[in-house]
Order: structure tokens, then sequence, then C-alpha cells
């Protein structure tokens, strides 16, 4: 039997009110501590939130779907300063301690980084000591018969922060060695690996056996054969065609004919056969094939090996002149009468 009930009903009740005082005061003294605790708690958390927002996370202008290019042999300071300057970062003495808990004394890997979003203090370490540059190679056709000019402008185009001032500056000497082809190329790629993938690839293909030996038999020296061959890719369309032209214009040089060839007039002047009028054809260049005699001085564009074999496999012909007609036709002749009937002919003049 529970004691309590053999006592009186008062000495009862008061025991009760007893026990529920001391219950509620064991309540209330863990909800003012409840009431103390939440609120620092709270504050704690917006300070930490605060600390993180305005330290570590990216800056609310973080530049999005961006390149960056990090110099070769650039400090940690430099870098650090570089990242704030484009609030790719908060602060630059955050990311110089932030480095420093890596424990790397090698120079930060340099070259072109893209940050597709905003990303944290400790990832843009992370890539930056890692090399993680996230970048996709992109994939650019270099057509047949481009200039050196052309091809940078292309260049520009495709690749994303590149210098195609830089590199038209060092291709154009090597123009007709710019071998058309395709290639990948990294966002921001620097202008000389550039021109170093498209010569390489240049020599990979002129030095091939059958290409090596056809150029050695042949006689001439390679410049001459290059500009033969780029005029050959922009008046020939087929193998066949350029083989046959090519046997005409060695033989206009071999008889001291002057070339009289359209082909120069787009890289003298910007304009086609279409486009072509009477002073046009009087324009002083030395690349001027209607005003000096035999080959220009360099080539007018980076012709196919296709034309490259054309210039070294011309065919024998006693043949001088040649005309394209209206449906892209080639038609041929020994004599200039006999090109003035061709004219008159196939291009109604």
């Amino acid at each position: 039997m529970d004691p309590d009930k053999k006592l009186p009903l008062h000495h009862r009740v008061r025991r009760h009110l007893i026990r529920t005082g001391e219950v509620c005061n064991e309540w209330c003294r863990e909800a003012r501590m409840y009431d103390r605790i939440l609120p620092a708690a709270f504050l704690g958390g917006i300070l930490i939130f605060l600390i993180y927002f305005v330290t570590i996370a990216a800056p609310l202008n973080f530049p999005t779907a961006s390149l960056l290019r990090l110099q070769d042999g650039s400090t940690p300071n430099q870098v650090a300063t570089l990242l704030e300057e484009r609030h790719i970062i908060n602060s630059s003495y955050l990311f110089t301690l932030v480095l420093h808990l890596y424990g790397r004394n090698e120079p930060i890997v340099s070259g072109e980084y893209f940050f597709p979003g905003s990303e944290n203090l400790f990832t843009i370490v992370w890539r930056l000591v890692h090399g993680d540059r996230e970048l996709t190679p992109v994939r650019v056709r270099i057509p047949e018969g481009a200039t050196s000019t052309q091809i940078a402008a292309l260049l520009a185009q495709k690749i994303p922060d590149f210098d195609s001032n830089a590199f038209l500056e060092s291709a154009k000497p090597d123009e007709g060695m710019l071998f058309p082809d395709t290639y990948l190329f990294l966002p921001g790629e620097d202008p000389s690996e550039v021109l170093s993938a498209l010569l390489t690839d240049f020599q990979h293909h002129i030095t091939a056996s059958s290409t090596a030996a056809a150029i050695t038999n042949f006689g001439k020296p390679q410049n001459q054969i290059l500009t033969m061959a780029s005029i050959l890719e922009k008046e020939g369309a087929t193998t066949k065609d350029r083989e046959m032209i090519a046997g005409i214009l060695w033989h206009r040089i071999a008889v001291g004919m002057k070339l009289q060839v359209d082909a120069v007039f787009p890289y003298i002047i910007g304009v086609n056969s279409l486009q072509l009028t009477k002073a046009d054809l009087q324009t002083d260049s030395p690349y001027n094939t209607y005003i000096y005699a035999g080959l220009p001085p360099g080539p007018i564009s980076n012709p196919s090996l296709d034309s490259i074999m054309a210039a070294v496999q011309p065919t024998k012909t006693k043949d001088l002149y040649y005309l394209s007609d209206l449906q892209g036709n080639m038609h041929y002749c020994a004599t200039f009468t006999c090109q003035l009937a061709n004219e008159k002919k196939y291009l109604n003049n």
C-alpha cells in the first residue's frame, strides 16, 4: 500500500504540491537555459555564415563562364591580386593563407582556367595547385586554300580568348605551310602553340615518303612549289584540273610568258575574278602576275596536299591557256586564237 494514503488528506495535498513545484522549478530552469542558448546559437550561426559569405564563398559578382590566364612564373601574391581584381575571390590575403595550408611550395600551375560557375575559395585554391583547368578542347577545321589572315580570323571566332593578332604576326612569314586540317585547341591556347601545331602537321605530311620523293624528284625549291600549289588551289577544283593547270603554268614560266592568273587578286586587294576590273589588273604588286613574269614571291594561300602534289606532278602539255566555263568545266588551248574562241563560246564574251 502507498504510504501516502495513510496520511491525512491535507498532508497528502501539501506533499503533492511540493513535488509539483519541484518539477516546475526544474522545467523552468531548463527553459531559462534554452532561452539563453538558442539566441546565442542563432547569432553564432549568423556570424559563421557571414564569415563564410564574406571570406570563403564566391563573390556575388563572380565572373561565371569566364576564362582566366595565369602567366608562367606568377607568384602566389600576383595570382591572389589578379583573382581579387577579377572578383573570383573576396580576399587575396585569405587566398595566400589557404594556399599555405596546402603546404605547396612549388609555383601555381600556369595556363588558362575556365570557371563555368561560382566557386568558393577552397575550390579555387585546389584547382590552381592541381592544374584543374576545366577546359574542353575546341575542334577547328582549317579549310584548304585559306590565307593566314583568314586562319587568324577563324581561330579568333572558334577559340575563346585567343590572341589572333599575335598569331597572325607570327604566322604571316609561314604562309603556305599552315597545313589545312582539323585540329583540337584549348580555349585561350597560346598562339605559338597553335602555329606550332599547324607547322608540325605540315612537316608530317610533306615528309611522308611518297610526298617527299615526288618533291625531291621535281627538283624545284619548296617555296616555288608551295607558291604554285597555292595558285592551283584557287584555279582548279579537281586533281586532274590542277595537274593540267600546273603543266600549263610551268610551261608558261619556261617560255617566259606571264602567268596572268586571277587567283592572286583576293590576296592582293581582296576581290575575286567576278569582281575584277581592268584597273585592278594594273595593281602594282609583286604578286600581280599580269605585270610581273614568273611566280609571285611567295604562296598566296595555304594549299592542300592534293595541290602540292599536283604542283610537282604536272601534266605534260603544249597548252598555254585555260578557262573555266560558267558550269566550272575547264577548257584548254595551245594558242591565243583558240582561247579567244573558247571565251566567246563558253563565257559569251
